[in-house]
């Protein structure tokens, strides 16, 4: 308990935390040091590319027996958490059925940001994850989006265009990126790595500050949109990770995996999407209102997660593992 107490405040003056803080304070005094789109976009790219490629190297030393049960545990998770969030979200009167399961499917779906802070977080504590957690992320990223979108319209007479959304999905950027670094670093293996080690892992802690950066002031600038729907949005956005998260360090575990990976499997569950699920959400469901769901995962969750929990959910991880 004193080693998540001390890696908890550790996070707390960390490099991504104040450099989040820091983009958000500016957004709120009106000083604008957002990133120009072009270059969001190639950091976008680096990140999404390089986390694929690095997980790709190491899935390659996985066992398929060794990958049963975290696959199992991922799709179980990434079809329970939209379900909750929306269920939740009822008790949220402003709220539209539509709009619920847009933020259902927000939450359902993951944060490629969060997940990277998870690594940095691991990986400067030196505490050991398994190889395969990008091939995780890949594969929660799917469901979640289907099952919100799904929990939207069910009551509905109205037709979803299916085809449509599932190519937005699973053509989409993010899934194509992380996808395309999986084969590609599991075809080339370490000494194809070696190679672009240097640019993928030795610049990313200074990429990602730059990226949180843009997010803060992103953050920043949306999180009026909150005042406007009232408390009880800002209630789920602030409490339900922390569920979801709960949630996913208990599969992790009951899946075997390690405490590093039982906590990343927590950050996964916790993490709400603001990069793919936006386009696919958008396509299926043209009514509902996309302030909601960015303000809600951008501004609350994912500097919530970012801040406390990430240690949160690595102390659960230990109270469950150690």
């Amino acid at each position: 308990m004193e080693n998540s107490l001390s890696l908890a405040i550790e996070n707390l003056t960390s490099v991504s935390v104040l450099v989040f803080i820091l983009g958000f304070i500016a957004a709120r005094l009106k000083s604008d040091i957002r990133i120009p789109e072009q270059v969001y976009q190639i950091i976008s790219v680096y990140l999404l590319f390089g986390i694929g490629l690095k997980g790709g190297v190491s899935l390659r030393h996985s066992t398929a027996s060794g990958l049963l049960k975290p696959i199992i545990a991922t799709l179980i998770l990434g079809c329970i958490i939209p379900a909750l969030a929306f269920f939740a979200l009822k008790f949220v009167k402003s709220l539209s059925q539509i709009d619920r399961g847009a933020i259902a499917a927000h939450y359902g779906s993951t944060s490629l940001v969060t997940f990277t802070a998870a690594l940095v977080f691991l990986d400067n504590s030196k505490i050991s994850y398994e190889g395969f957690a990008t091939t995780l992320l890949t594969i929660m990223e799917i469901p979640g989006i289907i099952v919100g979108i799904f929990l939207a319209t069910r009551h509905l007479n109205r037709e979803i265009s299916w085809s449509v959304s599932l190519k937005e999905i699973v053509l989409g950027k993010t899934i194509i990126l992380l996808v395309g670094g999986l084969v590609i670093g599991a075809i080339s293996g370490d000494s194809g790595y070696a190679r672009v080690e240097p640019f993928f892992v030795g610049l990313l802690p200074g990429i990602l500050a730059l990226f949180l950066i843009h997010l803060g002031y992103l953050a920043g600038l949306r999180i009026h949109v909150i005042k406007e729907t009232g408390v009880g949005l800002f209630t789920f956005a602030l409490l339900f990770p922390f569920l979801a998260g709960t949630l996913g360090v208990f599969g992790g575990y009951l899946a075997g995996l390690s405490l590093g990976g039982a906590t990343i499997l927590g950050v996964l569950s916790a993490s709400a999407s603001y990069i793919a699920a936006p386009a696919a959400v958008g396509i299926a469901l043209p009514e509902a209102n996309p302030s909601l769901s960015i303000t809600a995962s951008l501004g609350i969750t994912f500097p919530i997660n970012l801040v406390i929990g990430i240690p949160t959910y690595y102390a659960i991880a230990q109270f469950l593992i150690s």
